[in-house]
């Protein structure tokens, strides 16, 4: 038994015994995900197509997996479903400009050694490419704050049913901002941990801060980094105003 093998039955067994039937699903929504990107690699080979478009198609797929199979389909998850569908599409517009500005598509100086002796003409749109890897990497922190913040919004509706819309909406609010340090810093610490070495690297190579600041991996995953942020903060309220809508309305409906 290699080591993936034995990880993999570890974290089957982690994610099943803490969480249960939940967590049994969220170990296969893993590979489902898994599944959605192999395919969305396949076509974007594919030079006709549109990367931006198909990775959109991807996050949509990726947003029912991780809510509605893993959560069934309820009001907290058509509600979180739809806020991340209304967040990602306002981002798009701000990362469609910041990577026109910032010119942070094709590789940085330190990448070209490397690739010397493979050839750039692939097909592929090095702008698109570079759009759709920020859209799939703020996908699952905007997915994840919409149902950390609807689920709790339920719980408090469930158990004071005479909350107005307004109440709600400022719940939702309070809960957002606790979490907006976390997600952050999470993001942070994951591009720390993904590009040390690269940190590292730049030290023996005397790169000045001026010199990393305007590298283009670093400035490519500082600002994927940013538009997470900013996905997350956006939304929060997002979040808050259309769960506190769906759960006054089925309220309503029901009486």
């Amino acid at each position: 038994m290699n080591t993936i093998v034995l990880m993999t039955i570890l974290l089957l067994l982690a994610m099943t015994i803490i969480g249960g039937k939940k967590g049994f699903r969220s170990f296969i929504a893993l590979f489902l995900n898994f599944s959605v990107m192999i395919i969305l690699l396949f076509f974007m080979n594919i030079q006709s197509m549109n990367a931006i478009v198909l990775t959109l198609i991807a996050c949509v797929v990726i947003a029912c997996i991780n809510l509605f199979f893993i959560n069934e389909i309820t009001t907290t998850t058509k509600a979180a479903f739809l806020s991340t569908l209304l967040t990602t599409s306002i981002l798009l517009l701000v990362i469609l400009a910041v990577s026109d500005l910032a010119l942070i598509h094709g590789f940085g100086e330190e990448e070209t050694e490397e690739l010397g002796a493979f050839s750039p003409l692939i097909g592929i749109s090095f702008m698109q490419l570079a759009i759709s890897v920020i859209i799939m990497s703020t996908i699952g922190a905007i997915t994840d704050a919409a149902i950390a913040i609807a689920s709790p919004m339920r719980e408090m509706y469930i158990h004071h049913p005479t909350s107005s819309r307004k109440e709600l909406f400022q719940f939702g609010l309070l809960i957002g901002r606790d979490i907006i340090g976390t997600s952050t810093n999470t993001l942070f610490f994951a591009f720390i941990g993904n590009y040390l070495a690269l940190m590292i690297w730049f030290k023996d190579l005397s790169y000045s801060i001026g010199d990393i600041v305007n590298s283009k991996i670093f400035s490519s995953e500082f600002i994927t980094i940013c538009c997470a942020t900013i996905g997350v903060i956006l939304v929060i309220p997002i979040t808050a105003a259309i769960a506190a809508q769906f759960f006054v309305r089925k309220s309503s409906d029901r009486k």
